[in-house]
C-alpha cells in the first residue's frame, strides 16, 4: 500500500519507481487516507532500533585512504559501513 505521501509526490505524467501514476491509482491512495492509516503499522516503519532508545547520527570525516579501507573490510565481511565504525567503536570502548 502506498501512503499519502507518495500520494502528494504523484501529478499528471510523473512516475513511482519509474511507473506512471493513473489516475485509478490516486483515487484509491485517496480513498485509503480518506479511511485513515493504522498508527501502529505506519509507526513499526522505518529503519530497525538500533538500541532501547533513538539513535543519534555522528557524521565523520575520513580520508580517501581510510574510507577505502574502511569500505573494503566491510565489503569483505558482509556488513554495511555504518556497522563496521559501531563495531570498531565498541571495540575500542569495549562496550558489547
Amino acid at each position: 500500500m502506498y501512503y499519502s505521501n507518495r500520494m502528494a509526490n504523484a501529478r499528471a505524467g510523473e512516475t513511482i519507481d519509474g511507473k506512471p501514476v493513473s489516475d485509478e491509482q490516486i483515487r484509491t491512495w485517496a480513498n485509503d487516507a480518506e479511511e485513515g492509516f493504522d498508527v501502529e503499522e505506519l509507526r513499526g516503519r522505518g529503519r530497525p532500533s538500533l538500541g532501547d532508545g533513538p539513535s543519534t547520527v555522528i557524521p565523520v570525516r575520513m580520508d580517501e585512504g581510510l574510507l577505502g579501507a574502511l569500505n573494503e573490510k566491510a565489503e569483505h565481511d558482509g556488513i554495511t559501513r555504518s556497522e563496521a565504525i559501531r563495531e570498531a567503536v565498541r571495540s575500542w570502548t569495549r562496550i558489547a
